[in-house]
């Protein structure tokens, strides 16, 4: 566990993520994260979770039009 500060940054508010936690979550300086609240706090994660609503979805869309699909590629 790391306890971070938050730092004051121009006029705005963040904090410094360590070396280590940055390499665990594969991300570099000026990519994207997410921070999803859940029912113990929030989560951060360099995942978008309205992408994967959106890949669930497709993916009910193919598996329900399956046969269609199979009918076309032939």
């Amino acid at each position: 566990m790391h306890t971070l500060k938050l730092t004051q940054i121009g006029n705005s508010v963040g904090v410094i993520l360590p070396k280590d936690a940055l390499a665990k979550l594969k991300l570099q300086k000026g990519e994207s994260v997410f921070l999803t609240e859940c029912a113990d706090g929030f989560i951060l994660t360099p995942y978008d979770p309205a992408l994967d609503e959106e890949l669930n979805a497709g993916r009910e869309f193919m598996r329900e039009y399956r046969d269609t699909f199979h009918q076309l590629a032939k």
